[in-house]
């Protein structure tokens, strides 16, 4: 059995999972493989996939041109770039892992570095300080000032209560969210237009889809307060990034923070890289020891099931 880990940017996977006790041949990537040509090479005479979320795609042109693939495991049980129908119609079945509560606090977490990064000018403070400068800056609190949750789930949730322990007026707004949904975590429902035109800081927590795709645009953002924030570590299409480049050198916007981009890895010289105010990061949302001690353990218990003629974890 030939088994293939792609997109372990860290070189971490053999770290946190057991891959040894497989007894198998077993290749780790750390490189992106971006162009199919060069990926269905990589993987060519390949039994078994494990793949990292959403960085690599898998559609029927992937699978049609690899008909030794029959198992491609997936950390998380949601993976919008594999097409399980594609998947099932080639034979090639299709394993996730479960989430855990620590890990699961992950991206909340990293969405309250950004913020505070962002308001507090934390990046420039420290290149300054580096180069013999003593208080550049003059940032912004949090307390007494409005946090907008586009998307009031379980990391919208989450991201509130920190909100609300800061102080801060939390409102909500998602096209399915209720006021009694909003109670129960302790924040207003607003529409989608006092969303925006309320909040001193704005985080995206919606899941991406043909309903959300370019949910913020020129239009949407032209409606936020010129010192307001927008964080985004959901994915990078529910914010329009020539819209948002456009707003931050335009003054129109107080700063952004990202961890999720159109494209990603985020190519060289992208127009986001000399967007001023903003604090860009490599989507580590969910990239935490926690998380990988959880996750990595799972592939190989999936590889093994799988093996064993007992597939475990099944997406459909």
């Amino acid at each position: 059995m030939r088994i293939v880990v792609l997109d372990d940017y860290q070189n971490v996977a053999r770290t946190f999972g057991p891959f040894d006790r497989l007894g198998a041949e077993v290749t780790v990537r750390s490189e992106h493989v971006g162009d199919v040509d060069q990926l269905i090479t990589a993987l060519r005479g390949v039994d078994v996939v494990v793949a990292m979320r959403e960085r690599t795609p898998f559609g029927a042109a992937q699978f049609s041109r690899l008909p030794d693939l029959k198992l491609l495991v997936t950390t998380g049980m949601v993976n919008a770039s594999i097409d399980l129908e594609a998947a099932a119609a080639h034979g090639v079945t299709v394993c996730g892992t479960e989430g855990a509560p620590g890990p699961s606090k992950a991206t909340a977490e990293l969405t309250w570095a950004l913020i505070l990064a962002v308001l507090r000018h934390v990046p420039e403070e420290n290149r300054a300080l580096r180069a013999g400068q003593w208080q550049t800056t003059v940032g912004t609190g949090v307390a007494g000032s409005t946090l907008g949750l586009a998307g009031l789930g379980r990391l919208g949730s989450q991201v509130a209560r920190v909100g609300r322990a800061f102080d801060m007026d939390v409102i909500a707004w998602s096209e399915n969210l209720t006021a009694a949904r909003a109670s129960e975590v302790g924040v207003r429902a607003v529409s989608k237009e006092e969303l925006l035109t309320n909040a001193d800081v704005l985080s995206v927590h919606l899941r991406l889809s043909d309903r959300t795709a370019g949910l913020f645009g020129a239009a949407e953002l032209a409606l936020m307060k010129p010192t307001a924030v927008l964080i985004n570590t959901s994915r990078g299409p529910i914010v329009d990034e020539k819209a948002l480049v456009a707003a931050l050198h335009a003054g129109a916007l107080g700063g952004a923070g990202l961890d999720v981009y159109d494209t990603e890895p985020l190519p060289p010289h992208h127009p986001l890289l000399a967007a001023p105010r903003t604090v860009l990061l490599p989507h580590l949302g969910y990239v935490t020891a926690q998380t990988y001690a959880h996750w990595y353990p799972q592939l190989v218990e999936n590889i093994e099931a799988w093996s064993a003629g007992t597939p475990i974890r099944v997406m459909s």
